[in-house]
């Protein structure tokens, strides 16, 4: 599986065929990050055959719907539970990501185990995720953010299109450089 542009998040329920024996088997239901479905699938039967003694010829998928987040409109802290295989072994981490979305905060975490550990993301494995308040953040990059005076100061501006001339000025070009720095 390729992590290559946003993740999505698939609710993926699958079971074991039915049989004379077995006529309505339990149904198992997996929430699962990948690109498409079609990777989501396959996830899901690589989990099943760890679990549960079922693979992709005994079993069946019943249903595969794409979840989508419903407030997608402010920014939320997220914190993210995970084993990975390394060079060295298996690993178990938690990371924490500000996005707007869930499918956007697991995205960033595939880009940052990629560049900061190597890591495949055949060989990320997301056990948990949850969304945090203010007071529930451990690392202090997110923290930093979620103070109530929160400033976002605008350093090297351009006064207006024209280069502090009104708005209706005749002059298109100016002679001079832009001011940028404003104390």
């Amino acid at each position: 599986m390729t992590a290559a542009g946003e993740m999505r998040q698939y609710q993926v329920v699958g079971r074991k065929a039915a049989s004379e024996e077995n006529p309505n088997p339990e149904a198992y239901r997996m929430v699962i990050f990948a690109p498409n479905p079609v990777a989501a699938k396959s996830k899901f039967w690589y989990f099943m055959r760890q679990f549960r003694k079922m693979k992709k010829t005994t079993g069946e998928i019943l249903d595969c719907v794409e979840l989508v987040e419903k407030n997608a409109r402010t920014v939320k802290n997220y914190g993210i539970w995970l084993r990975y295989d390394s060079r060295s072994g298996t690993h178990n981490m938690y990371r924490e990501y500000r996005d707007l979305k869930l499918t956007g905060a697991v995205s960033q975490l595939y880009n940052e185990m990629a560049g900061r550990h190597r890591c495949r993301p055949r060989s990320i494995q997301i056990i948990r995720t949850a969304t945090l308040g203010a007071s529930q953040l451990k690392r202090a990059n997110g923290a930093q953010f979620a103070q109530k005076q929160v400033k976002f100061p605008l350093p090297h501006r351009v006064d207006s299109a024209k280069r502090g001339a009104k708005a209706l000025s005749d002059r298109t070009f100016s002679t001079v450089r832009p001011t940028t720095h404003f104390s």
